[in-house]
């Protein structure tokens, strides 16, 4: 596939002095847009490579490695995948998604932090609860969560992609328990849950001072009004999404690339720039999925991405039950061991490490070699 001729770094060389002459920013903004603006250019240096035999010279500009770079997510992505590789139960997994209603999502906008949290919070509460209800699976889950605050239109559109397994750890932790195949969790249940679990946060944050309100929000200030704004959505269905097990652990591995380090456009999708106008591509899915271009203000192109700038520090993807970072060691191992008591004879006459790890290809010698710093 050719590179793509327009990246955003352009765009922010181009308009974003004037962005930021009009708009005053905060720091991690700032930050943001200069990191993406000097990203493998000599402004962060380089190394100097060439063969000792043609003579032949290359330089390569270091990376910015932002979080919100369109070119530096290639590395961490497959970093991320690797670790992931060696945690994944040969199992069926599930796409789970939760998506919060616009007007909630316009408290969010100003209140990222506390908002975006208590959208973790609410998700993972939900799914362990419902996968551990005896009516249902009657499981310890274990699953990974993944922060995305956009559309294909760049609006503000904040949802979490959440991968789990189609079973779980037996409450003793003694058995896997698998799920009915095609089939994790009633959709109506998980809304239900999530919605009255997130709500209830929302009115503790606002209970607790933790929010913020301008503009058009400005008088929800008032905790009558506040109730009264979040008083309709208490009856109304909330999105969750729950998509078909994937074929293994090796297609989840191939899908999750698309998703856990992406940003909120990338610069395949950038089409052109002229007369301070910019072109991008999207997919419709109200449409078909029909892919179309739209055209906006470089000024509008550029607000539309810094909305999706998460706040410093936040930490997008998160795990939780038995893959939860406090004690993943421990209860991956239990997991696993009670996965393969249970599985087909097939998996369970192969040791675990052959199920699990996928060797890389050695490493082949070029004739390339690393001569100095670029200052």
């Amino acid at each position: 596939m050719p590179e793509p001729t327009l990246e955003l770094a352009d765009i922010f060389r181009q308009h974003g002095p004037a962005y930021r002459k009009a708009h005053s920013l905060p720091l991690h903004q700032h930050r943001l847009m200069q990191a993406i603006e000097t990203c493998r250019t000599p402004a962060l240096g380089g190394v100097v490579e060439w063969c000792d035999h043609c003579q032949y010279t290359h330089t390569r500009y270091r990376s910015c490695r932002n979080r919100h770079c369109p070119k530096c997510q290639g590395a961490a992505r497959e970093k991320w995948l690797e670790q992931r590789r060696a945690e994944l139960l040969p199992t069926e997994y599930f796409h789970v998604v939760f998506t919060l209603p616009e007007p909630i999502a316009a408290i969010a906008f100003f209140n990222k932090e506390a908002v975006y949290g208590l959208l973790f919070r609410a998700t993972a509460e939900t799914l362990l609860t419902i996968a551990r209800d005896p009516k249902r699976l009657g499981v310890e889950t274990g699953f990974f969560a993944v922060l995305h605050t956009w559309g294909q239109n760049l609006h503000f559109h904040p949802h979490l992609h959440c991968v789990v397994p189609g079973g779980g750890l037996s409450p003793d932790h003694n058995r896997w328990i698998g799920g009915r195949r095609r089939f994790f969790l009633p959709v109506r249940v998980l809304s239900n849950l999530f919605r009255r679990l997130f709500l209830e946060g929302l009115a503790e944050a606002h209970a607790a001072g933790k929010l913020q309100f301008f503009g058009d929000l400005e008088p929800l200030r008032d905790p009558p009004a506040f109730a009264r704004y979040l008083a309709p959505w208490k009856n109304t269905d909330w999105v969750v999404y729950a998509k078909a097990p994937f074929g293994g652990p090796q297609q989840v591995l191939e899908y999750l690339g698309r998703y856990t380090h992406r940003v909120a456009i990338s610069n395949r999708r950038l089409l052109a720039l002229e007369d301070g106008q910019v072109s991008f591509q999207w997919k419709d899915y109200r449409d078909g999925n029909r892919s179309k271009v739209m055209t906006v203000s470089a000024e509008e192109f550029i607000r539309r991405f810094l909305q999706h700038a998460l706040p410093p520090g936040f930490q997008r993807i998160r795990y939780y039950g038995f893959l939860a970072n406090c004690h993943r060691a421990k209860s991956w191992i239990s997991a696993a061991s009670c996965w393969q008591r249970s599985a087909p004879c097939c998996f369970r006459s192969r040791p675990m490490a052959a199920i699990f790890w996928r060797r890389s290809p050695p490493a082949t010698s070029g004739c390339a070699h690393n001569a100095g710093l670029a200052s």
